[in-house]
C-alpha cells in the first residue's frame, strides 16, 4: 500500500481524504494557497506545501506546482478530490510520466467520459440514449443562437469541462443565449481553464439521478446503486439522497447495468458517476459521466457501508475489488444537505466572511437509531473565501427509511448554528418540512416551483408559535430576573409571531409552565439547556425535543426555529398596552440606488452618468465564488452617478449606481 499520498485539493474533501488515509495508516501531504494557510486540512495533514496565491488558476490548477510538491515530499500518489484537476487527463498523464500514481481513472477513461462533448459522442456510438442537442463546440454567441433555435428552446448552455453547477445556464429565449453564452464561457475559463461550450435540449420537469460506479485495474466494474440529486438551484445540487424515491427495482437494475456497461467500455478503474436525466415516467437518458469522486458520495457510503475514498486508493494501488455486485445491497435511506455560505433571504447570493460561530450537531448515532455525519473543512473562526466554492459543510443523515432520514435531517439542522455570514440552513429546514418533498414528488425545478418569489422563510405553525412564546418567557425570566435581583412578576403579555398572548408563569418539577390565559392551555418547558450568551436554546416543549436560535433584538428576542423567525416581546400588561399605540417604522427609500447584493469583484459596468436605463437592463456584473452575477436596473431612470469602477472589490449593500 502507498506510504504517502498528496491531496491536490482543499476544504472538506481534503479533510475527508485525510480521515480515510489515517485509518489506513497512510501519511498525507496537502498543498495550500495563501487563502488556506491556516485551514483545517493544513492542520490535520502530516505535511503541507505552499503553492501560491489564492486564485485557483495560480495555485490549485497549476500542475507543475503539484508535481514539485510530490518531489519535495516523496509522495507516491496524488488524490485530486473533486473539482480543480480531478478530471484533467493531461494532469493524470503528467503524473504517470513523473512516476506518480493518479488516484482516479486512467487518462483514456477521463478523455472518453470526462469531456462532456466527447462523452456524448462516445455514448451515442455505444447506443446509449442521450439528450437531444448539438454535440460539438460552439464558436461564438451567434453560433450559439443558431444552434439553440435549431434545437428549440429551452436549451442548456454548458461548459464542456464543467462540473459542480458551474459553467451552465438554461436559456429560454434568444436574449438568454446572448447574455448566458459569454457568461458561461467566462465561468468555464476561470473555473476549469477550458472555455469550450456545447448546447443541448433542456428537458422540463426532469429528475436528476446518478449511478455510482467503481472499477479496478483488472476489468471488474460494479455499481453502488443510485442517488437522486433533483433539488438544485442554478444547476447546483443542494439536497441529495440515496436511494431515489422514483425508481423501482426494474429501473434501478436497468440504469445500473447501463452505467456499468458504459464504464467497462472505457476500462474504468476508479470511482465515477454516470448521470442520467429521468422523466417522471422513469424513462431516462444519459447526461454525462463524472470521472471523479462526487461531492454527494457520503449518502452512497451510508446506505452501502463502502468507503469510496478507500476503494479509490486500493484500486490505484492495483488491488482487485473485494466484493461483487451481488454482495451489495441498499440498507436504509440517507440524506445530504449542502450547507452553503449564501443568503437565502436575498436570492441565495454568496455571503463570504468569517465563521464567528460554528456549532454543528454531534456526529454519530442519535436518538431513534439514526446516524448523523458532517463532512466539513472549517472550524469556528475560519473564513469563507471569495475565491472558492461557498460550501461550509455537507450534513448527512441515515435512517431505516426515507421519512426517518428526513426527520433526522430536520432535527440535525435545528442543532446546526452558524453566525458571521449568511447561510442556507433555514431554507434546507423548510424543504425538509414540505409535504411535497416528504412525499418524494421531486424535479430539478423544485426550488423554482415551490419558491417562485424567492425564499422569505416560513410562517410559524402552531407548535412554533408555542415554542417561541415559551422560549421568550424562559429567556426573559432569566435576564429580567438578574436585573431585578430575582424579584419578578408572573403575569406578562407575549407579543410576536402574529399573537398577543397574556400569560402567567409558574415553576414546577417538570420545568417552566406557561399558562395561556385566553386559550385555556398550559405549555410545559423542561430540560432547558441555555444560559445568557448561548445562541442556541434547547429544551423539551410538551414532550417534544427542539432546538432554536435566540438572540437579543432592539426590542425583545429574535427567535428562529427551522425556517420560521419572529421577534418576540415579553412585556408587562401596561407596557403591552402602550406598545400597541406606537406608530409603525417606515423603511428607507432606496428606489434610486443600485446596490450590490453580495460582496465580490466588479467585472464590468455597463452604464455611465447621464445614460437612460430601462427596468431589467443589465447595468453591471459582479463576480463572487467564481460565479458571474448580472445586476439589473429595477426601474427606468437616468444615471446620476457611477460610484465604483471595474476591478473594484465591493461589499454587500454597497451602492454601485445612483439614479437622478
Amino acid at each position: 500500500m502507498f506510504r504517502k499520498i498528496l491531496i491536490a485539493n482543499r476544504g472538506e474533501i481534503a479533510v475527508r481524504i485525510i480521515k480515510t488515509c489515517r485509518r489506513l495508516g497512510i501519511a498525507t501531504v496537502v498543498v495550500y494557497s495563501e487563502a488556506d494557510a491556516d485551514s483545517m486540512a493544513v492542520e490535520m495533514a502530516d505535511e503541507s506545501i505552499f503553492i501560491g496565491p489564492a486564485p485557483a488558476s495560480a495555485s490549485y490548477l497549476v500542475a507543475d506546482k503539484i508535481v514539485e510538491a510530490c518531489r519535495a515530499t516523496g509522495a507516491e500518489a496524488v488524490h485530486p478530490g473533486f473539482g480543480f484537476l480531478s478530471e484533467n487527463a493531461g494532469f493524470a498523464k503528467r503524473l504517470a510520466d513523473e512516476g506518480i500514481v493518479f488516484i482516479g481513472p486512467n487518462p483514456h477513461a477521463i478523455e472518453a467520459m470526462g469531456d462532456k462533448i466527447e462523452s456524448k459522442k462516445f455514448a451515442a456510438r455505444a447506443n446509449v440514449s442521450v439528450v437531444p442537442g448539438h454535440v460539438g463546440e460552439i464558436d461564438d454567441t451567434a453560433h450559439a443562437i443558431r444552434f439553440a433555435e435549431d434545437i428549440g428552446y429551452p436549451v442548456m448552455i454548458k461548459a464542456s469541462a464543467g462540473g459542480g453547477g458551474k459553467g451552465i445556464r438554461v436559456a429560454w429565449n434568444r436574449q438568454d443565449v446572448e447574455e448566458g453564452f459569454p457568461a458561461v464561457r467566462a465561468e468555464a475559463k476561470a473555473s476549469f481553464g477550458d472555455d469550450r461550450i456545447f448546447i443541448e435540449k433542456f428537458i422540463e420537469s426532469p429528475r436528476h439521478i446518478e449511478i455510482q460506479v467503481l472499477g479496478d485495474k483488472h476489468g471488474n466494474v460494479i455499481h453502488l446503486f443510485e442517488r437522486e440529486c433533483s433539488i438544485q438551484r442554478r444547476n447546483q445540487k443542494v439536497i441529495e439522497e440515496a436511494p431515489s424515491p422514483l425508481l423501482d427495482e426494474a429501473t434501478r437494475a436497468a440504469m445500473g447495468a447501463q452505467a456499468v456497461a458504459l464504464a467497462k467500455a472505457v476500462n474504468y478503474d476508479s470511482a465515477g458517476t454516470v448521470e442520467f436525466v429521468a422523466g417522471q415516467d422513469r424513462s431516462f437518458f444519459f447526461l454525462e459521466m463524472n470521472t471523479r469522486l462526487q461531492v454527494e458520495h457520503p449518502v452512497t457510503e451510508l446506505i452501502t457501508g463502502v468507503d469510496l475514498v478507500e476503494q479509490m486508493i486500493r484500486s490505484a494501488w492495483g488491488e482487485k475489488l473485494a466484493f461483487r455486485q451481488e454482495d451489495l445491497s441498499i440498507n436504509g435511506w440517507a440524506m445530504e444537505s449542502r450547507i452553503y455560505a449564501e443568503d437565502p433571504y436575498r436570492g441565495f447570493l454568496p455571503s463570504i466572511g468569517r465563521l464567528v460561530r460554528y456549532s454543528p450537531p454531534a456526529e454519530g448515532e442519535a436518538e431513534g437509531g439514526v446516524l448523523i455525519r458532517n463532512d466539513a473543512g472549517v472550524r469556528e473562526g475560519d473564513e469563507i473565501s471569495m475565491y472558492y466554492d461557498p460550501m461550509i459543510s455537507k450534513l448527512s443523515t441515515w435512517g431505516p427509511d426515507r421519512i426517518a432520514a428526513i426527520d433526522a435531517m430536520g432535527q440535525a439542522l435545528e442543532n446546526f448554528h452558524i453566525e458571521g455570514l449568511g447561510q442556507n440552513i433555514p431554507f434546507l429546514a423548510a424543504v425538509m418540512d414540505q409535504e411535497r418533498f416528504r412525499s418524494g414528488r421531486l424535479s430539478t425545478s423544485y426550488i423554482k416551483d415551490e419558491f417562485p418569489e424567492g425564499f422569505q422563510g416560513t410562517a410559524p405553525d402552531n407548535f412554533q408559535k408555542d415554542l417561541m412564546t415559551a422560549v421568550a418567557c424562559a429567556v426573559h425570566r432569566v435576564i429580567a430576573g438578574r436585573a431585578a435581583g430575582g424579584r419578578l412578576r408572573d403575569d406578562w403579555v407575549v407579543i410576536g409571531a402574529g399573537e398577543h398572548r397574556p400569560v402567567v408563569l409558574e415553576t414546577s418539577e417538570e420545568g417552566l409552565k406557561v399558562v395561556l390565559l385566553d386559550e385555556g392551555r398550559v405549555l410545559t418547558l423542561g430540560q432547558v439547556d441555555w444560559r445568557p450568551g448561548l445562541p442556541v436554546f434547547r429544551g423539551v416543549l410538551n414532550g417534544r425535543d427542539f432546538a432554536c436560535a435566540v438572540q437579543p433584538a432592539a426590542e425583545g428576542y429574535l427567535i428562529r426555529h427551522r425556517a420560521a423567525t419572529s421577534r418576540i416581546l415579553v412585556l408587562s400588561p401596561r407596557s403591552a398596552e402602550l406598545h400597541n399605540m406606537l406608530p409603525p417604522k417606515t423603511a428607507a427609500d432606496t428606489a434610486k440606488l443600485v446596490i450590490s447584493p453580495m460582496p465580490g469583484l466588479v467585472v464590468s459596468l455597463d452604464v455611465e452618468a447621464g445614460q437612460s436605463v430601462r427596468s431589467g437592463e443589465q447595468v453591471a456584473i459582479i463576480e463572487a465564488m467564481k460565479m458571474q452575477n448580472i445586476i439589473r436596473a429595477e426601474r427606468d431612470g437616468v444615471v446620476k452617478a457611477v460610484l465604483v469602477a471595474p476591478g473594484a472589490s465591493v461589499a454587500a449593500d454597497e451602492v454601485l449606481i445612483e439614479f437622478g
